[in-house]
């Protein structure tokens, strides 16, 4: 399945592909302060609809995770990094996501420590 997403502003729009069977609440400094929840999948299944200028980049902490967001509404769709095996991912914030916001509910969703790490 394809779900189309975008910032609040739709200057950073993209497309996904795969199955929503899970979520991923962080309580890092980043993702507590932002509130999103995030869908893991390999970075080839999204796809940029608006130009990749648009979407601005901030690094912190060990500097391994682009997180990326509008710098015009700063929304953050989702952030980019490798999973432990090497492989391009992209983490998708599903808030982002377009008609999703009835469904987050039946989303199981785990809990990770980014706080302790």
């Amino acid at each position: 399945m394809v779900h189309k997403g975008s910032c609040h502003c739709g200057r950073v729009a993209f497309e996904v592909e795969g199955e929503i069977d899970s979520g991923m609440a962080c309580n890092c400094s980043m993702c507590s302060r932002r509130g999103s929840l995030l869908w893991f999948v390999p970075r080839e299944k999204l796809r940029l609809t608006t130009p990749e200028s648009d979407a601005s980049i901030y690094m912190f902490n060990k500097h391994v995770i682009k997180h990326r967001f509008c710098a015009a509404c700063g929304i953050h769709p989702f952030g980019e990094g490798t999973d432990p095996k090497g492989n391009a991912m992209a983490a998708v914030n599903l808030r982002c996501i377009e008609g999703l916001d009835l469904d987050l509910g039946q989303v199981p969703v785990t809990h990770f420590d980014g706080r302790s790490m």
